[in-house]
């Protein structure tokens, strides 16, 4: 891979991690049509990803840090709880329990868990299928189409009002359901979370927040578990500091795109977005029957 196709690919990832237009879709598409041979692909691809991460660290600082320090309160009060219950079967006594879930950051917490356990599920159930399907322009033209319906449904949903406090963990099983779908390739990530965050009835600017923080533990998930096919590859060092070079790009383009993506959301505007699914939704399923 040569620094011009890491520095194309990094924008790319940069870009379609956090507009609706799918990350995944793109880089197969791109990969279909021009060969683009990634000499390691794993790891770059996970490079890439952990670019796009640092720009949701970025962004969303103070809420992640806030959410760690109130998951760490939690454990610490689940083990307090624990003790409590002990001492009440040993002695007898009716010693009260700490409420664990009592603010906005701990409740936030627990939804991210909630949303997690089925896209892990579906990650892992799907990985096979979902590798196969980068293989060839259909599924990620098809799914192109899938992601710009979702895009015009969002912009269709009644305006919500749930933050924390009024999101029900019923509600966060059903986002992690989506994101979980949403690693065909084609399927926007941020465009399926959010649509369906917004058809929950999800404030505008906290559903994008939830989309954007939600893909840290999957991000970070979908890596672990190619760390062993990493190692399997034969990668040469002269590609490392090459990989480094997009990563960085997909950081600093994911960062500008992640403050576009709250202007769409408040403002409406992801039926553009749905139009330029569409037109590369047909490009791609044409490529798939004539190339």
């Amino acid at each position: 891979m040569s620094i011009i196709e890491s520095i194309l690919l990094g924008i790319v990832q940069g870009i379609t991690e956090f507009l609706p237009v799918s990350s995944s879709g793109h880089l197969a598409i791109l990969q279909n049509i021009f060969h683009v041979e990634t000499n390691g692909s794993m790891l770059f691809d996970i490079m890439l990803h952990i670019g796009t991460l640092v720009a949701v660290f970025v962004v969303y600082h103070k809420d992640i840090w806030n959410m760690i320090k109130e998951a760490i309160f939690m454990a610490v009060d689940i083990c307090s709880n624990l003790k409590t219950f002990f001492l009440n079967k040993i002695h007898k006594t009716s010693l009260k329990y700490k409420k664990i879930v009592h603010n906005s950051y701990r409740k936030f917490v627990v939804l991210i868990l909630v949303s997690t356990v089925p896209t892990g599920l579906i990650g892992v159930i799907g990985k096979d299928l979902v590798s196969s399907a980068s293989e060839t322009l259909l599924i990620p033209g098809i799914c192109l189409l899938i992601t710009g319906v979702l895009l015009l449904m969002a912009d269709l949903a009644k305006e919500g009002k749930k933050k924390p406090k009024e999101v029900t963990y019923k509600n966060g099983l059903l986002i992690g359901v989506a994101q979980g779908i949403a690693t065909l390739p084609g399927l926007s990530r941020s465009g399926t979370t959010i649509a369906t965050c917004l058809m929950c009835g999800l404030d505008r600017k906290f559903a994008v927040k939830y989309s954007f923080i939600l893909s840290i533990p999957a991000i970070l998930g979908a890596a672990v578990l190619e760390i062993k096919d990493v190692v399997a590859e034969p990668i040469e060092m002269s590609q490392i500091g090459i990989y480094a070079i997009g990563a960085v790009f997909a950081a600093v383009v994911g960062y500008i795109c992640i403050k576009t993506m709250l202007v769409v959301v408040r403002n409406k505007k992801f039926k553009y977005f749905a139009y330029y699914c569409f037109v590369i939704g047909v490009v791609a399923i044409a490529g798939h029957f004539l190339i």
